[in-house]
């Protein structure tokens, strides 16, 4: 069992940054693959980026074409979290944002890829 607590989350103006933390509760943190998801009003949740993590390679990551160059998901296997650094904010990314946690220790796109998930933190765009 994990558990998932996101903060890091609020109103920024088109161009800002702000950076997103997930920590995680529960069973050993490095056995597990991390992803960020996110929903706005109305819409279904979507993949955002995901990371893995291998002792000898450290691991890889994905991202959603949308977030490519602007976003980066990293994680500290110490501190038990992974982060979503988001920069370049457009209005478009304004939505509650959630963290996952996959026990196959995958970088999917997929939502039912993830067993646990967080509460959601929200960020807000203004133009």
């Amino acid at each position: 069992q994990v558990q998932l607590v996101e903060s890091g989350g609020g109103l920024v103006q088109a161009g800002g940054s702000l950076r997103l933390s997930c920590a995680a509760s529960g069973r050993s943190f490095s056995i597990y693959g991390m992803g960020w998801f996110r929903q706005a009003p109305g819409k279904e949740r979507e993949f955002v980026a995901a990371i893995t993590w291998n002792r000898w390679t450290g691991g890889s990551t994905n991202y959603a074409d949308s977030v490519k160059g602007r976003f980066t998901i990293s994680r500290d296997n110490v501190k038990n979290t992974v982060y979503l650094q988001m920069n370049r904010l457009e209005p478009e990314d304004t939505a509650t944002y959630y963290c996952a946690a996959d026990s196959f220790n995958r970088a999917t796109m997929r939502r039912e890829g993830y067993d646990y998930w967080g509460q959601g933190t929200q960020v807000t765009v203004s133009s």
